[in-house]
């Protein structure tokens, strides 16, 4: 799976299971390479979601709802994810 594939599978998981009012995707393999973690050809992201889904979750709870939303992309294809997660409401 190449990059921009990899984003509009991130994109369709994330938006199917935890319907974004906001979601951002950034690619930033561009920021590692050499490092280690980008030989294997997993890709680095960074993920700025807003949901209402988020309301009353912990910030470790919010992210734990993204990884399984993601699956075994987190195994397959992501080696590294920054997440900024809001609810909606702290807006």
């Amino acid at each position: 799976m190449n990059t921009a594939q990899r984003i509009a599978e991130i994109r369709r998981r994330l938006e199917s299971a935890l319907e974004p009012e906001s979601l951002m995707i950034e690619d930033q393999g561009h920021l590692h390479v050499g490092h280690e973690g980008a030989r294997d050809g997993r890709g680095h992201f960074r993920v700025m979601i807003v949901a209402d889904a988020f309301d009353g979750m912990s910030m470790v709870a919010r992210h734990r709802a993204i990884y399984a939303a993601l699956g075994e992309l987190m195994d397959s294809d992501i080696h590294a994810l920054a997440i900024e997660a809001v609810a909606s409401s702290e807006l």
